[in-house]
C-alpha cells in the first residue's frame, strides 16, 4: 500500500475518475492514485450490497501487462524463473494466482497470470498498483529467448462482484454465463470488446473486465444501469477481502514473508515443489518439508472491539508471539475479524491467544479462514 501523496495534484487518475465524482465518491490517495474510498451509501452498506447483489469496483490502478514470446513454452519458462507457480501447464482460457519471489524466497508481489484462448506465446499479468513499476523492472531483467514485456497502461479494469454478477453480465454478454471460476475469455459487452476473467477479490462469484480506457466510462454506466449493481469503494473492498481471508500485499505479504509462511502454499505448483528452479527455492522447499517458524492465521477476537494492523499478539501467559497484519469488523459475520502472523506452535485452529488493543489484553482464538464462505462458481 502506498503512502498518501503530499500534493493531490500529483496523484494519477483512472479513466473513471470523472464518474466517481458524479456519483459522489469520497476520494483519497491510494498507491499514487486518487481513488474512491466510499460512495454516499457508506462502507457498511456497500459491503453488504456486494454480498447480497452485485458491486462494481474501479481497479484500473492495477498494472496490466503481457509477456510475449514465440510460443507458450518459451514464455512460460521465462516466467517460471521468477514465480513458483505451474505456468507451463496453464491451459488456454485459464488463469491462476502466483507470486514474484526474491532470492531469499520473500514475496515481491502477488499477481494473476492468464492465458487467453488462441493467444499462444502470450501470458497476461495483473499486478498490484503500488508494486507495478518494481514488478516490471524485475520481469524485464529476467527476459530472454525473444520474450518481451508489453505494458497496457491504456487499459482500464473493472470488477463486478457478488451473487447477481453473473446474471447482470449475462444480459449484456450471454457467453459470460459459460465461464467458470478462473476462466479467461474475450467477450463483447454491448459492442465493447473486453478481456474477462471469472475471478475477483471479495470471495464472491464475479468477473474482472479489462477494456480500453476510452470504453471504461460507457461500460461502467451500462453496468450501473442495472438495479442490482451499486458502485463500491476501496473501503468495502478491504473488508470484503478480509472476510474472505484474502491477503493484501504490503500488509499480510511482503518481501520478507514466504508463500509458506503466508498460508498460500497453493501458489506453489506440484511440479515446482519437485523440481525447484525458482528464486528462494531452498528456503521454500525446506519450509514445505519442515514447517515455517511462523504462519499467517485467521483470528476471531472475542467481544466487539476490532484489533487493527500492528496489534501485538500474545500467548495466554503474556509472551509476544506475533502481530496482526489486517483487522477490522466483518459486516457479514457480525463480529471483528483479523489475520496475523504467530509462532508456528500457536498456529493451530482453536489456539487461544490475546490481542493487545488499547493497552488491554483481549481474548481471541485462532480460526480457519475464510470467515465468510467463498462462493466462486466452479460449474
Amino acid at each position: 500500500m502506498s503512502q498518501p501523496a503530499d500534493d493531490a495534484t500529483h496523484l494519477k487518475k483512472t479513466p473513471l475518475h470523472g464518474l466517481h465524482g458524479a456519483l459522489g465518491a469520497k476520494m483519497a490517495p491510494f498507491a499514487g492514485y486518487d481513488m474512491p474510498i466510499q460512495y454516499p451509501m457508506g462502507v457498511l452498506k456497500e459491503h453488504l450490497h456486494t454480498r447480497q447483489k452485485a458491486g462494481l469496483f474501479d481497479v484500473s490502478h492495477m498494472g496490466q501487462a503481457t509477456l510475449v514470446g514465440p510460443d507458450h513454452a518459451t514464455t512460460a519458462s521465462v516466467l517460471e524463473t521468477l514465480v513458483p507457480g505451474e505456468v507451463l501447464k496453464l491451459a488456454p482460457g485459464r488463469q491462476r494466482y502466483t507470486v514474484l519471489l526474491n532470492e531469499s524466497g520473500g514475496i515481491i508481489d502477488d499477481l494473476m497470470v492468464a492465458r487467453a484462448p488462441g493467444a499462444d506465446g502470450r501470458i497476461g499479468l495483473v499486478v498490484n498498483a503500488a508494486c507495478k513499476e518494481k514488478d516490471y523492472g524485475v520481469i524485464e531483467n529476467a527476459l530472454t529467448d525473444g520474450v518481451r514485456l508489453e505494458r497496457h497502461d491504456e487499459r482500464a479494469l473493472l470488477a463486478l462482484q457478488g451473487p447477481a454478477a453473473a446474471t447482470v453480465l449475462e444480459r449484456l454478454a450471454p457467453e459470460a454465463s459459460k465461464m467458470k471460476f478462473m476462466d479467461v475469455a474475450r467477450v463483447s459487452i454491448d459492442g465493447v470488446e473486453a478481456g474477462v476473467t471469472r475471478s475477483g477479490y471479495t470471495g464472491e462469484d464475479g468477473f474482472e473486465i479489462s477494456v480500453h480506457e476510452n470504453d471504461a466510462d460507457r461500460l461502467a454506466r451500462l453496468l450501473l444501469d442495472d438495479a442490482d449493481v451499486a458502485p463500491i469503494g476501496l473501503g468495502a473492498r478491504d473488508s470484503l477481502r478480509l472476510e474472505a481471508g484474502l491477503c493484501l500485499y504490503g500488509h499480510d505479504l511482503n518481501e520478507k514473508t514466504s508463500p509458506v509462511e503466508g498460508a498460500i502454499r497453493f501458489a506453489i505448483g506440484k511440479r515446482r515443489r519437485e523440481e525447484g528452479g525458482f528464486p528462494g527455492a531452498d528456503r521454500i522447499l525446506r519450509e514445505l518439508s519442515e514447517g515455517p517458524s511462523r504462519v499467517l492465521v485467521g483470528i476471531a477476537p472475542e467481544g466487539r472491539a476490532p484489533a487493527r494492523e500492528g496489534a501485538e499478539i500474545q500467548s495466554t501467559d503474556g509472551k509476544t508471539i506475533g502481530a496482526v497484519t489486517s483487522g477490522g469488523f466483518g459486516p457479514t459475520v457480525g463480529h471483528p475479524v483479523a489475520m496475523g502472523y504467530v509462532a508456528a506452535d500457536h498456529g493451530a485452529p482453536g489456539a487461544r491467544i490475546h490481542l493487545m488493543v488499547r493497552g488491554k489484553a483481549l481474548p481471541a482464538e485462532v480460526v480457519t479462514t475464510p470467515f465468510a464462505p467463498h462462493r466462486y462458481f466452479r460449474g
